[in-house]
């Protein structure tokens, strides 16, 4: 048991780096622990006699049992990428004030859940070429044997990657209060029935994603500040509801009705105006979220949009 210990301690030590490996390359927090558990397991199998960078054998490992959760998901799907439903990954809430430490180290080097949305659209090996190198910096090289690729091949999945993320998911401000700012403007135009007031904090291209469960008809995306706007306007009856939040570190809401999630939107505000909206209203998905550390109450986001 002796000699267990320094292995133990050292796997403890990577747990944070893996885990946010893992909830990258998945969108799903149950499967990235379920990931994690598994690399501690190929360890205790194989010990760590011998391994001289056990964080980097550590993460190909987490990143090869992701892959196979990944070709797994496409086995059961018999869409093409480009027909599927909108899927919004497991958000990460945490109170409007700030993200606790747990949720940080799964956020380091932030990881929007907007980003998340376009890393579901992709096929396995761009997700795991992306994620890895561009997220946390591992060589082409060492990423190749993993997706079977060449290292050139792996470079240029990677380059395709980050254009599609660039393109459907612009970096946040970094600035929280001008995020939380943009946010307030547009619950306040909802709730005034204001449509050239959201259109205003709406970029033009905007982008809303909602997931409200497999064939739901309020799954959609939308495309457009006025085709935006207009859909906004129906969110005035959920100001009483909202609770403002940080989702995947972004200002964001919980709209809780009867003590029950309602829904989840995540902004990504980008110059003052609202690039993406991500919204997630699957009921039976909500029903497994910890959303007790959202901050505020209904009654402050309707203060907050009515002061305006």
């Amino acid at each position: 048991m002796r000699e267990q210990v320094p292995t133990v301690e050292r796997f403890e030590e990577e747990r944070p780096r893996l885990r946010a490996v893992a909830y990258r390359m998945l969108g799903s927090v149950a499967e990235a622990e379920d990931a994690v558990q598994e690399t501690w397991l190929r360890l205790e199998r194989t010990g760590a006699d011998g391994v001289e960078n056990l964080g980097g054998w550590l993460t190909t490992v987490v990143a090869r049992v992701c892959l196979n959760v990944l070709r797994s998901r496409e086995t059961r799907r018999e869409e093409p990428l480009e027909a599927r439903e909108i899927h919004v990954p497991d958000p990460l809430i945490g109170p409007a004030s700030g993200v606790d430490p747990e949720q940080q180290a799964l956020l380091a080097d932030s990881v929007g859940l907007a980003m998340l949305v376009v890393l579901e659209t992709m096929s396995p090996a761009e997700r795991v070429a992306f994620v890895l190198h561009d997220l946390f910096a591992v060589p082409f090289e060492e990423i190749a044997p993993l997706i079977d690729r060449t290292p050139a091949a792996t470079r240029q999945l990677a380059s395709r990657a980050r254009r599609r993320v660039r393109d459907g998911a612009p970096a946040p401000d970094p600035d929280l209060t001008r995020q939380r700012e943009a946010v307030d403007a547009f619950f306040a135009a909802a709730h005034d029935g204001d449509f050239d007031a959201l259109v205003a904090v709406l970029d033009p291209d905007v982008v809303l994603r909602a997931d409200a469960g497999a064939g739901s008809r309020f799954t959609t995306v939308l495309n457009g500040a006025r085709t935006v706007a207009s859909r906004a306007l129906t969110f005035a009856r959920l100001i009483p509801f909202a609770r403002p939040a940080l989702v995947n570190g972004t200002a964001g809401v919980v709209v809780v009705a009867n003590g029950r999630p309602v829904s989840v939107m995540a902004f990504t505000v980008t110059d003052g105006r609202i690039t993406t909206v991500d919204i997630l209203a699957d009921t039976d998905r909500l029903r497994s979220l910890d959303v007790g550390g959202s901050g505020g109450s209904g009654g402050q986001m309707r203060s907050a949009a009515m002061r305006r």
